[in-house]
């Protein structure tokens, strides 16, 4: 035993050395497994009393122990009972793969030994298809005699319309060949190869008859089908045999791609030939042929608002014959009526096309989009009621579409603006003429100046913004528009004619070709206030949504029709002026003073000029008359500040003022019409004659400063320069007072009210001339 001991040691230890070679992890694990016992122990035996419980914890650790042992056990035990079960599987298919083996061997065997047999059996098969072949050639003789008569007798059919005896004719021959063809192919259910191309070609040739019959009855049956409607009314019966024949082929398409789909056996020749598609295709066709021979030179001008109608009323009647007797003639899921709406359609779609590509006039492009917009789509034509079902099962869409709408419109527009333009300029050509007439201008109902112009005009613009309308909303608005631009472009034109007409008056006043000069300005006023209504009516008549929409600058032709108006006004004030400047010399002068004279020369001038201007429409009238009032005060008071009179006392002061209100009083009773009508300006110029009046005939020279702020309070445009001429006409004002009132008019300029109207800015006051001395010699 103690011999033993050592060489059992020795071998517990080479077998641990071994088990750690062969696993290190056992050794790392058994060290971090000491590593944490001792950690534990040190953490639980810290203290000397703790020690008393070291019996406890090593019987608790032995239980724990025994306790993994019993579960290893448990576990290695049932895994050594799996590995014992499928060891014992292994055997039992070892035993049963060493069977299967000797079988196979033993069928090798016997299949060599049964393959030197079939070899014997050869000539056998080889004997047996040529008989087969045989037996199909003496079978086929008969039917292969007869092609020949039957491709002649099919032939005959066809030429004399007889469509469905030919069709069951056809049918048998391409059935013999399809036949023989395979028959020649190895027959069913043998494995025959691919049939030779010297086969192939000697069927080919011997049928060739076949093909060509197909080809002519599909062309008569695609004649019958495009001349089915004038067919329709006269005789149905061809076209109803060429949709039984187009049924007849696919239902044979659909019954061999069902049968050979799969299989080895080929389709036969000319299959499927999809004779529902062209008869679709052939009906489509026909309808286009409608529209094929239509021109550019048939159509032009009121051709083409007829050529569309003939359209409407021939697709109306085909439609009709479609739907109360062709589709009768045809299955229900041929939905034939629906069909021709679909061509019908797509060849009106292109047709339009062609002919919106055309160069076309304003009439022509609106008797198109009349016709894609409110007609096509009416009761009268795809709105009719028996129509509306069919539509909704279709998807048709636009027959133009949006963009070819908009371009439409937009050279309508351009052809309508090339025509107003030059309408435009004609008128103002014939109004300019009329300028030069040797009468007076021609008076309304209302017994107010006029020409033609405005007329022209507004009737052209009126009247082409009614015709758009009847295309549409935003038609009538881009009309609209294109209106005002052209009436802004007359206008201005309107205006350099006035300016050049004032030229030509002024370079001679005396020419009587203009003794009608002041006339047809007035009537240039009136036609203006003509013109500025019917550019509001046109204005109201757009819609909100597309006023500027269509430029980023829009219109303006009120803008210019007051720029033309306040030229005309300008120019009628000139020739005022122009009458009235003989007399404006003798105003404020001695001779005045003394006989009155010339006042009652200038108010019959006015009153000459405002009997005329009582023909031009208000509100220009009420303008016209405050303009005239305005210039003779401003023209009245010039003459005041060219000091023709100076005061030597105050009897001279007195006469002085009495006079001014005595011209007051006439102007006023010229100028009376003015109150009655309801224009009368916030500062009433003839007010100011009074005003100056009473500042000349004050009597105390020390109440002039008083006088003066007033003055200035109600005229703040009153300058110092026109306050000393005042002074200066009175004649008795000392040089204290004078700097005194000119220092408190400085001080106290109050700035120009809103809306006033200044009177003394237009008076320019001459410069005063100061006595000097020319010495010849040395002065002392």
């Amino acid at each position: 035993m103690s011999a033993g001991d050592p060489k059992n040691g020795g071998d517990k230890q080479e077998d641990t050395v071994a088990v750690a070679e062969v696993w290190p992890e056992v050794e790392r694990a058994e060290c971090l497994a000491r590593g944490a016992a001792l950690k534990w122990a040190s953490g639980v035996f810290c203290r000397p009393e703790h020690l008393e419980r070291l019996s406890q914890y090593k019987k608790r650790e032995s239980q724990r122990t025994s306790s993994i042992h019993t579960r290893l056990k448990s576990m290695v035990q049932s895994y050594l009972e799996g590995v014992g079960w499928g060891l014992e599987q292994l055997r039992e298919a070892r035993v049963e793969l060493k069977e299967v083996s000797h079988a196979l061997r033993k069928t090798g065997l016997e299949s060599n030994r049964n393959g030197e047999g079939v070899k014997s059996l050869e000539r056998l098969r080889e004997v047996s298809v040529n008989h087969c072949q045989l037996l199909a050639a003496v079978s086929n003789l008969p039917r292969l005699y007869s092609v020949r008569s039957m491709v002649l007798e099919t032939e005959r059919l066809v030429e004399s319309r007889r469509l469905l005896e030919a069709h069951t004719r056809l049918m048998d021959l391409e059935r013999w060949q399809d036949d023989i063809l395979w028959q020649l192919h190895g027959g069913s259910g043998m494995a025959g190869g691919a049939l030779s191309t010297e086969d192939q070609e000697l069927v080919t040739k011997y049928f060739s008859g076949v093909g060509q019959l197909v080809e002519a009855l599909g062309k008569e049956l695609w004649a019958v089908v495009s001349s089915a409607l004038a067919l329709a009314r006269q005789n149905p019966t061809p076209f109803v045999s060429a949709v039984r024949i187009v049924e007849r082929e696919e239902a044979l398409d659909r019954a061999l791609l069902e049968e050979r789909g799969g299989s080895s056996r080929p389709l036969p020749p000319g299959r499927p030939r999809c004779w529902r598609a062209c008869f679709f295709q052939v009906l489509e066709e026909a309808v286009s042929a409608r529209f094929r021979s239509v021109s550019y030179l048939h159509t032009r001008g009121p051709g083409l608002a007829g050529h569309l109608s003939a359209l409407q009323h021939g697709i109306m009647a085909d439609l009709a014959t479609v739907r109360h007797l062709l589709d009768h003639c045809v299955p229900p899921h041929y939905q034939l009526t629906g069909a021709y709406l679909r061509a019908s359609h797509r060849c009106l779609h292109a047709h339009l096309a062609q002919v919106s590509s055309w160069d076309l006039e304003s009439g022509e492009i609106f008797a198109v989009l009349n016709w894609v917009l409110h007609i096509y789509n009416s009761p009268d034509m795809m709105g009719h009621p028996e129509l509306v079902p069919e539509l909704e099962k279709e998807e048709l869409g636009p027959l133009i579409s949006t963009e070819g709408l908009e371009q439409l419109q937009n050279k309508y527009v351009q052809s309508v603006r090339k025509s107003v333009s030059e309408w435009m300029h004609k008128a103002l050509q014939v109004e300019l003429q009329d300028w030069q007439r040797d009468q007076e201008p021609d008076t309304d109902h209302e017994g107010f100046y006029q020409t033609s112009l405005p007329t022209i005009i507004t009737q052209m613009l009126e009247e082409n913004a009614r015709v758009a309308l009847m295309i549409g909303e935003s038609l009538r608005d881009q009309t609209i528009q294109m209106g005002l631009y052209e009436m802004e472009n007359l206008l201005n034109r309107f205006r350099e004619a006035l300016v050049e007409f004032g030229k030509e008056h002024r370079r001679d006043p005396s020419n009587n070709k203009n003794k009608f000069y002041l006339h047809y300005l007035l009537a240039s006023i009136s036609n203006c206030i003509i013109l500025k209504k019917s550019t509001e009516s046109l204005q109201q008549q757009q819609s909100s949504r597309s006023a500027g929409q269509f430029s980023r600058t829009p219109p303006n032709p009120l803008a210019a029709l007051d720029r033309a108006v306040r030229r005309a006004c300008r120019l009628v004030m000139d020739q005022l002026l122009l009458d009235l400047q003989p007399f404006l010399p003798g105003l404020l002068t001695r001779p005045w003073l003394v006989q009155g004279d010339p006042t009652p020369k200038l108010c019959r001038v006015l009153e000459r000029h405002l009997e005329l201007y009582g023909r031009v429409r208000p509100p220009c009238r009420q303008r016209l008359q405050e303009e005239a009032q305005w210039l003779m005060v401003v023209e009245y008071v010039r003459a005041l500040m060219q000091k023709r009179l100076v005061c030597r006392s105050a009897e001279e002061r007195r006469q002085l003022a009495q006079q001014m209100l005595q011209d007051d009083q006439q102007f006023r009773e010229i100028f009376h019409g003015l109150e009655g009508e309801g224009s009368v300006p916030e500062v009433n110029p003839l007010a100011l004659l009074p005003v100056l009046a009473d500042f000349i005939r004050l009597k105390d020279p020390g109440m002039l400063t008083l006088e003066v702020s007033g003055l200035a309070a109600k005229y703040p445009d009153i300058s110092d320069e026109h306050v000393s001429v005042l002074l200066d006409i009175r004649g008795d004002v000392s040089r204290d007072i004078r700097g005194t009132v000119l220092d408190l008019l400085e001080q106290s300029a109050p700035p120009l009210p809103a809306g006033y109207r200044p009177i003394f800015t237009d008076i320019l006051v001459p410069p005063s001339t100061m006595a000097f001395c020319l010495p010849t010699a040395k002065c002392a």
